[in-house]
């Protein structure tokens, strides 16, 4: 049973989500701000219904904090906001999908389900460790393994590998990359982001696919593939 997390300031919104979620099957809990859902085990949630504007800190600003604490549960913006700078904020902080309110108890349950079904394979996940089913990264030990079994990286390798884990299924350009791993070297190339693909790719045989390329766009790891 998936677990859903409810994040408003609005005890009638969050009342009808949760009653109508509980009809569907999902087992639900509620915070009526980002600091008393900030307390509850994030990690153990599936899915994080999140409204934007809240008093106290803002569902943007919740977002950030979960994606920097290297959690990969999906987050759902409810907010009365829809114009474009508003979901390319949702989107740039780490959000699965925006819905704009007033919305359809229907329109939710559906993305809901979307989301759940598009993320399905993102299992455990917390500040030490990124599991997606046998494949395991540890950023303690700074480890990869894959049926138990490690799988030798370089300090470099592993760094490129975990930012791709960590967005699963967002694309990266090769720019992207560089900023992210190597922005205190300005003579490095982008052709210097395709060698350590290839590098890791070839380290991870059989499951060389996990890490999938969209020409003319960048890389994603596509978690549908392991």
């Amino acid at each position: 049973m998936s677990r859903i997390l409810i994040v408003d300031d609005d005890s009638s919104i969050a009342e009808i989500l949760e009653f109508n979620l509980k009809n569907e099957g999902f087992e639900v809990d509620t915070a009526m701000s980002a600091e008393e859902a900030l307390k509850k085990p994030i990690a153990e949630f599936n899915l994080i219904l999140l409204d934007v504007m809240m008093g106290g800190m803002s569902g943007y600003k919740m977002a950030e904090k979960i994606r920097k604490d290297g959690l990969i549960v999906p987050i759902i913006f409810l907010t009365a906001k829809d114009t474009e700078n508003d979901m390319l904020t949702g989107f740039s902080v780490g959000g699965d999908d925006y819905i704009s309110k007033p919305f359809s108890i229907k329109e939710v349950v559906a993305r809901v389900k979307a989301v759940l079904k598009r993320t399905g394979k993102s299992g455990v996940s917390d500040k030490n460790k990124l599991i997606f089913d046998r494949f395991v990264l540890d950023f303690n030990l700074k480890e990869l393994s894959i049926d138990g079994e490690k799988i030798a990286l370089t300090k470099t390798e592993f760094e490129l590998i975990s930012l791709l884990a960590k967005n699963p299924d967002r694309m990266f350009s090769r720019e992207n990359i560089i900023d992210k791993l190597w922005q205190d070297s300005p003579y490095i190339t982008e052709r210097t982001v395709d060698v350590h693909i290839a590098r890791i790719r070839k380290k991870l045989g059989d499951y060389a696919s996990v890490i999938h390329n969209r020409a003319g766009y960048g890389y994603r790891f596509n978690t549908g593939n392991l």
